[in-house]
């Protein structure tokens, strides 16, 4: 039987006190300030209740307790190690400040928002804020999966997206620029640079491709491992991501080229560095490919960092500028995909090749790249034909 009666405590305190019986059959209580908000809490409880989807307060933990569990489930699970020091930083930084003392069976839809807005209000990202109630998410999923939660109530929760995102679209370098960084691209960076250009592949990736991954006879790339941020090779994050990429004949024959050349190691990667070992994403970018586009004259100016990360000022009190690459190597993969779409190759047939997990991803990075203003106006003049002949 659920009921809240008055209730006058040691400290000489009034309030009142809403019972009720849980599932297994234990008497549960708790305090408020006011008669309404127990009738309200019970009404509540008694409908999470009927449909199993109630815990306790007092067996439920507290919002660190489940994260703590669900950090050692991600190291038991194998997780490459800058993946859990990035989980690692969200629940130290950023939720456990704020919520971490809470149990998971006080946090409400509407709390896991107050929450949002208080990451926000503290001067959190929009992204951060994505990426932080992903992870708050998570720590609900995997306390449902040991029983100590029963909903999670993250899900369904609309969070909107930054100015800058309201355009999704990849950016992508122009052909003239893609022209001139082939062009420029020399010794052992140009097997990379073509490879990346050509055949889409993540820099992780490319950092672990082994010469038994590429088939010559049939020109295909397989793309079966990548090479995380601590230069530590492992398998790839997704089914999606192990795929067959066809390689042109400019790409054949450089890595042909570069076969002769390339440094030898236990690991037989196709670019390792010199000693053979997996190579580092900042080398690539710093001594390959923005060099490159530095001497192609594909850059822009931004200001000289201190070491807080603070914009140096000269004499003028103006910012020191310096000539930095236009593009980042992810931008090459872009490129790939955009030039894939260009010669007609449908959307499933690019989720496949670029190794996405659904085609939502692709639709949302590459969608307007299908559009076809002229192929949209002959469909409208031709619906209207054969429903008027005219």
């Amino acid at each position: 039987m659920a009921t809240v009666r008055k209730r006058k405590l040691p400290s000489g305190l009034i309030r009142w006190q809403a019972s009720y019986t849980d599932g297994g059959g234990k008497r549960r209580a708790k305090l408020f300030e006011r008669k309404s908000d127990g009738d309200a809490w019970l009404v509540e409880t008694s409908h999470d209740l009927k449909r199993g989807l109630h815990t306790p307060a007092g067996v439920s933990p507290t919002v660190k307790q489940a994260g703590a569990l669900w950090i050692k489930r991600c190291n038991e699970k194998g997780l490459e190690q800058s993946t859990v020091r990035g989980y690692e930083e969200h629940t130290e930084l950023h939720i456990y400040p704020f919520i971490g003392a809470k149990k998971l069976a006080e946090l409400t839809a509407p709390a896991v928002n107050a929450f949002a807005d208080r990451l926000r209000e503290e001067g959190r990202s929009p992204d951060m804020v994505r990426r932080v109630l992903g992870s708050l998410g998570a720590i609900f999923r995997e306390a449902q999966r040991r029983g100590l939660s029963s909903v999670d109530p993250t899900a369904g929760l609309k969070i909107d997206r930054p100015e800058e995102r309201d355009d999704p679209r990849a950016v992508i370098p122009t052909k003239l620029e893609l022209q001139a960084i082939i062009a420029g691209a020399a010794g052992r960076w140009r097997p990379l640079i073509l490879v990346a250009i050509f055949c889409g592949l993540r820099g992780s990736e490319l950092r672990g491709l082994r010469w038994t991954d590429i088939d010559f006879d049939s020109r295909q790339i397989a793309v079966a491992q990548r090479a995380d941020a601590f230069h530590k090779i492992g398998r790839l994050k997704s089914k999606a991501g192990y795929r067959s990429i066809p390689m042109p004949p400019m790409v054949v024959n450089a890595l042909r080229e570069w076969k002769l050349k390339c440094p030898k190691g236990d690991l037989g990667l196709v670019f390792p560095t010199g000693a053979g070992k997996v190579e580092s994403h900042s080398n690539i970018v710093q001594r390959g490919f923005a060099p490159i586009q530095i001497a192609a004259d594909i850059s822009v100016l931004e200001p000289v960092l201190d070491k807080m990360g603070n914009p140096i000022i000269n004499n003028a009190g103006e910012p020191v500028m310096r000539e930095a690459a236009k593009y980042g190597m992810h931008a090459l993969r872009h490129a790939c995909a955009s030039l894939w779409i260009e010669n007609g190759m449908n959307a499933k047939r690019i989720q496949k090749l670029m190794g996405h997990s659904t085609i939502q991803m692709t639709f949302d990075t590459y969608g307007h790249l299908f559009t076809d203003a002229e192929g949209d106006q002959r469909a409208a003049e031709d619906i209207q034909f054969r429903l008027l002949g005219k």
